[in-house]
């Protein structure tokens, strides 16, 4: 069970007032609050963790002591109230959990507050990928907040209704509004479960579904220019348009999958890898184009098959973070050198893969085997944003045959 003291923080000078602080311990972690309170070192026992009063103190000194040691037992109590319920309950929680509650009748327990510890917490527990999609979603309604908190039992339907029109009013399309939202909503769902907050549906009415998505293929042609294109005096761009190529060229790899492949991965013609969003294992046959790009970069120094993870061992997926985001930026720069009317990112690459195999009447079910998908209706969602040029001929060929 958690355990609760009062500490006292000494003035850095000399004679001054310190302050008092509550210090709540819960399986080996700990979290802190300020009382509000302070006092002179002379008059806090640290043995005892209580206020005293030191000989020769005044009468109107005394009193205002006697009545801050009565607040702080209060506050003590509180707090061992906090920590009754929690265990009451049976549910998983931290330190920072009873300080949250404790704080939330005086300040109101922040949402944005609530949501950063979440994501911290995730991150330790090595959930990095749902971390990172919090954080984004976060950091989405602080910009329209202009930083400012809201409280948790201020989230409300207006609120979001106000959110979801900002982010339209920004452009953001509805799939991307729909992506914040629902992390929005399991971090305030979390809060419901912890009882930090009372359930008030805010997210009931707008929207969280997840609508067509947005044409990114590109055809064959389109390929060829992007692999042709003179980028001779531009490193940057050059050494992005080697990635996509690649992803291109082993059936549309994604790029986290890219960024973790090792030399180990290759071996005797084949490249055999797990794909992380769904763990299952792919082979594809080693090809001369793709050789030519492994062949362009020095990666004698790490054990990565690209030059995308630098550093072995230093926080490896903060590196690949930043250099997918670096290079989806100057893919976009090709795109526009190259007038296309999407912007040019390294899923293109996947989804163009997936869209020149249907053109040459390659199955589905060989497509979504190629792509590393759970099932066909994956696939099937990918086909359905594609280019309907070769279902277009199709409809042709059939109404010249009436």
């Amino acid at each position: 069970m958690a355990t609760v003291s009062i500490k006292f923080r000494t003035s850095s000078r000399a004679g001054e007032k310190g302050s008092l602080y509550y210090l709540v311990i819960h399986e080996r972690k700990s979290s802190q609050v300020r009382s509000g309170y302070r006092l002179y070192p002379w008059e806090w026992d640290s043995g005892r963790g209580e206020v005293t009063c030191p000989a020769g103190t005044g009468e109107e000194r005394k009193v205002y002591l006697n009545s801050l040691q009565s607040a702080l037992r209060d506050d003590l109590k509180r707090l061992i109230s906090i920590i009754s319920r929690f265990k009451h309950l049976g549910n998983p929680y931290t330190a920072a959990d009873v300080i949250r509650v404790f704080r939330a009748p005086e300040t109101g327990l922040l949402f944005a507050s609530f949501a950063y510890e979440i994501v911290a917490q995730l991150k330790e527990m090595g959930k990095s990928r749902t971390s990172e999609t919090y954080a984004a979603a976060v950091n989405s309604f602080m910009r329209f907040r202009k930083g400012r908190d809201v409280p948790l039992d201020e989230i409300d339907f207006d609120l979001m209704v106000s959110y979801g029109a900002y982010l339209s009013e920004s452009g953001v399309c509805r799939n991307a509004v729909s992506f914040y939202m629902r992390n929005l909503r399991a971090i305030y769902n979390r809060a419901v479960d912890k009882e930090l907050t009372v359930q008030r549906f805010p997210f009931k009415h707008v929207y969280t579904g997840i609508g067509k998505t947005v044409k990114r293929a590109v055809p064959i042609e389109v390929i060829r220019r992007i692999r042709d294109l003179d980028l001779s005096g531009h490193p940057a761009m050059d050494y992005a348009r080697d990635l996509f190529m690649f992803s291109f060229y082993t059936r549309g790899m994604s790029f986290v999958d890219i960024a973790f492949l090792k030399k180990k991965d290759l071996r005797d013609g084949t490249l055999s890898y797990r794909r992380r969003k769904t763990n299952r294992r792919l082979l594809i046959k080693w090809e001369k184009p793709m050789q030519e790009l492994i062949d362009k970069y020095d990666t004698s120094s790490t054990p990565y098959l690209m030059p995308i993870i630098k550093v072995p061992g230093e926080d490896e997926r903060g590196q690949y973070l930043n250099e997918a985001h670096r290079v989806n930026r100057n893919l976009k720069k090709i795109g526009k050198l190259l007038g296309l009317e999407i912007p040019l990112t390294t899923y293109v690459a996947r989804h163009g893969w997936a869209s020149i195999a249907w053109s040459k009447n390659i199955p589905v079910s060989t497509i979504s085997e190629a792509m590393g998908h759970d099932s066909e209706n994956t696939t099937r969602i990918y086909l359905a944003s594609l280019d309907t040029s070769v279902v277009d001929k199709a409809n042709s060929l059939i109404l010249r045959s009436l």
